[in-house]
């Protein structure tokens, strides 16, 4: 590969070095922060020698390289005249003055990094609240049991002291301190201040008005409360002297924040929570099939562009003070659409390895993870995504005539989560399981009736474009493959193993990078999985590179997007270049303390140099320890 021309290629093709705001890279790909991102030729990039991917993720441009990307990173900040600014822990470059952010795309990154943290924390007592209808409807459990009472609060707990636990998510992406934003949700749902504001009653301090209105199971109020209070306790820090900062900051914040709130942010955020709530409400009851047709058809476009996460405050406001939603159900719909869509393109095509990855990225689409399916099949071939779109709006218009609603937040919005349709009205559900099979049926039918463009069935998909190759090379390519052996790779972390299909970055789930087994650690260890030498470890600690004796390439990659920690709560115990055996320690990790910053730790571990191998072969484990026989890598 010349790396010196593929930097070249790649600095023009993303609109060159005036169009690049910062570059880094990771063990495996480029990340660009591009000016605009519809500047870069994304399809010229894709065929381009040297160049495995291309993807847009949170924001980023992300060109995927492999194993040398290093070299084609040096290569292209050599290529650039301003100067490289390491502000990372892998590396990167600046172009200049950071500029201004969108305030849109500001925006939703702020709900983004608020909401996704404590989906876990809703997801699950929703879940809890559905098993709790289910149970009531079918007249296994008793509404007035003590029973149903504790079930109940553990289902309604997250939502009621939802303040709290947005007050923590918030203040954690503003830079502020999550523990006086907690204190300060803590006092405006005091159950003294809740009864004394309660019903509407207006009350005083100080001889000021402070408005009637409860804070329980809100959402705005808090998050505008959270926001101002950032830029208190950041004023007061700046102004009070070391020593006494400890004192002071907490106590002026939460005396100046939790009064504001009360009279005037509060009731603000009140009014504007229940009318976005009162306008979805308005919207479904005059205009419900113009809408679930709208929403149904468009939702996989806002999920790729991101803009589904302005969606979540509207979804979580509806919840709380109407006790239903119907966005989740859309979603449900233009899931379950995506996987009929690949559902499709396996019934039509004639090439076995698309057919199989069809199906089964179907199967996980209709689960409610909708990325492998997405991108690798549907976006692929591209009249597959129209056709899921339009699936989409077809089960929209469904959901739309018969009213259908979610009860519960769900954090998949797939099969799994049918308990979210159940209501004291059973017909609910049976409209919510129709609906999901128009979605079906409908996004298959269209994808096989407009067809799509693919390889011949008597030809392996086509591997990235390399260089030309001298005589030299071939016979030098032709001797690696001849020797080239079976690989046997034991297992690195322990945990439970998954396919790369669920890892939720398309690098990994298409098999772009190579291929392998995904593992979700329950320890946080990294060892060896061969004997061999370890030919890179990123700056940042979150992937390791090793070549085996016999010549297999690996990658172990701990989590998605977990260069973004620069390097903390990983702690590696090798360095690039040493020699290892099977089960010598590579990596110790935080696994909670990762998990908690936002990030999964679903860990891809590959071969990267397939083409001198035939297939994988799983040992057919479901849970794994260190050094239990993973796969095989059948030369």
């Amino acid at each position: 590969m010349d790396t010196q021309q593929l930097s070249k290629d790649i600095l023009k093709l993303v609109g060159g070095e005036e169009n690049i705001d910062q570059v880094t890279h990771c063990m495996t790909r480029l990340r660009f922060n591009l000016n605009d991102n519809k500047k870069a030729d994304k399809a010229t990039l894709k065929n381009t020698p040297g160049v495995m991917g291309v993807m847009e993720n949170g924001g980023q441009f992300q060109v995927i390289i492999g194993n040398d990307v290093p070299i084609v990173y040096n290569a292209l900040v050599g290529n650039m005249s301003k100067s490289p600014n390491a502000d990372n822990a892998s590396s990167s470059a600046s172009t200049g003055e950071k500029k201004k952010r969108n305030p849109i795309s500001a925006l939703f990154d702020f709900i983004s990094g608020m909401f996704t943290p404590i989906l876990p924390a809703i997801t699950g007592a929703g879940m809890i609240k559905g098993i709790v209808a289910i149970l009531v409807a079918l007249g296994w459990l008793s509404d007035t049991s003590s029973t149903y009472i504790i079930l109940s609060a553990i289902g309604d707990g997250a939502f009621y002291f939802l303040p709290i636990i947005l007050a923590i998510s918030a203040a954690r992406k503003l830079g502020s301190n999550m523990y006086i934003a907690a204190a300060l949700a803590a006092g405006i749902m005091h159950p003294t201040i809740t009864a004394l504001l309660a019903d509407g009653h207006n009350s005083s301090f100080m001889g000021i008005t402070v408005i009637g209105a409860t804070y329980s199971s809100t959402v705005i109020p808090i998050v505008l409360a959270v926001w101002i209070a950032s830029y208190v306790e950041k004023a007061v820090d700046r102004v009070v002297h070391a020593s006494l900062k400890l004192l002071i900051v907490p106590t002026v914040t939460l005396l100046i924040m939790v009064p504001l709130t009360l009279m005037t942010v509060g009731p603000l955020g009140t009014v504007l929570g229940n009318g976005l709530s009162g306008g979805i409400s308005w919207l479904f009851d005059n205009m419900s099939i113009f809408a679930s047709i709208l929403i149904g058809g468009t939702m996989s476009l806002l999920i790729i562009t991101g803009m589904h996460y302005a969606l979540l405050p509207i979804v979580v406001g509806s919840m709380t003070t109407l006790g239903y939603d119907f966005i989740i159900p859309l979603m449900f719909a233009a899931n379950l659409a995506q996987g009929g869509a690949a559902f499709g393109v396996g019934l039509r095509s004639r090439n076995s390895k698309t057919k199989s990855l069809a199906y089964s990225t179907g199967l996980t689409a209709i689960m409610g993870i909708t990325e492998p399916a997405m991108y690798g099949i549907n976006m692929k071939f591209k009249k597959p995504f129209i056709a899921a779109l339009s699936g989409g709006a077809i089960a929209g218009a469904f959901m739309g005539i018969f009213n259908v609603k979610s009860y519960v937040i769900t954090g998949l919005a797939g099969l799994p989560s049918i308990a979210a349709f159940v209501s004291p009205a059973i017909s609910t559900l049976i409209y919510a399981l129709v609906g999901g099979l128009i979605a079906i049926v409908a996004a298959a039918i269209i994808t096989y009736i407009l067809g799509f463009q693919e390889e011949n069935a008597s030809e392996p998909v086509a591997a990235p474009a390399a260089e030309p190759a001298t005589p030299a090379a071939t016979t030098s390519a032709v001797t690696e493959e001849a020797k080239a052996q079976d690989e046997q790779v034991f297992s690195p972390i322990t945990g439970e193993v998954k396919p790369l299909s669920e890892v939720p970055d398309p690098a990994f789930s298409e098999e772009i990078m190579g291929k392998g087994f995904a593992i979700q650690p329950s320890e946080g260890r990294v060892v060896s999985p061969i004997n061999g030498t370890v030919f890179s470890l990123s700056k940042s600690g979150h992937a390791i590179g090793l070549v085996s004796d016999t010549g297999a390439e690996m990658l172990i990659h701990i989590g998605i997007d977990t260069v973004k920690l620069k390097g903390q709560f990983f702690s590696p115990k090798v360095q690039a270049g040493a020699k290892v055996a099977v089960g010598d320690v590579l990596m110790e990790f935080d696994r909670e303390q990762i998990e908690k910053a936002g990030y999964t730790t679903i860990t891809p571990v590959i071969i990267t140099n397939m083409h001198q191998y035939e297939s994988i072969e799983s040992a057919g484990r479901t849970t794994i320890k260190e050094k239990d026989l993973l796969f095989t890598a059948k030369a």
